[in-house]
């Protein structure tokens, strides 16, 4: 059977828009091409003025260095606490945790949560003091134990196992 051009079907959905066909079709003179001069010749692609600038500016090398704040949004921000605050505030023989020193107000609370915590090893300890859940510096570790605390540290997101281990079956080895 052969086809006419009077019988063939359009089978898009959309109409094809006739450009050019007078005044009054609201698609006559430019078309839809704007005015004259650049910006109506074919192959105008401009870029925006400010990615050149962009482009332009020096970056910080190694991966991530130049986004906002870090790669992992989800990575904890630690609140530091010297070592002198907690011989003034706690006595010996006292449990340190983030509840303990929200409620001393030694770091802040957020909608009821307090902060994550790091001990840092500026000044000196002489009670004997219970840490636990806080993240812990090199030379704070030291002093603490030193004046015969423990030191509790929390199991990393990492470490923790939600789901058991599924170990697959090794294939044994082919003898030569």
């Amino acid at each position: 059977m052969a086809h006419s051009l009077s019988t063939l079907v359009r089978k898009t959905l959309k109409k094809y828009r006739r450009v050019g066909r007078g005044q009054s079709s609201t698609r006559g003179k430019t078309s839809g091409r704007g005015g004259k001069g650049q910006t109506a010749r074919a192959g105008n692609k401009r870029r925006p003025e400010l990615r050149d600038i962009i482009k332009k500016l020096p970056k910080r090398r190694g991966y991530g260095k130049n986004r906002a704040r870090t790669v992992n949004p989800n990575a904890p921000i630690y609140f530091p606490v010297s070592l002198e605050a907690l011989e003034a505030v706690f006595p010996a023989g006292a449990e340190v945790t983030p509840k303990t020193l929200a409620e001393q107000n030694v770091i802040p609370s957020y909608s009821g949560r307090p902060m994550h915590a790091k001990i840092l090893g500026t000044g000196t300890l002489t009670k004997k003091l219970s840490i636990k859940d806080c993240a812990v510096s090199g030379s704070a570790r030291a002093a603490i134990e030193k004046s015969g605390g423990t030191i509790t540290l929390p199991v990393p997101a990492a470490d923790r196992q939600t789901k058991p281990n599924k170990t697959k079956a090794t294939k044994p080895a082919k003898e030569a």
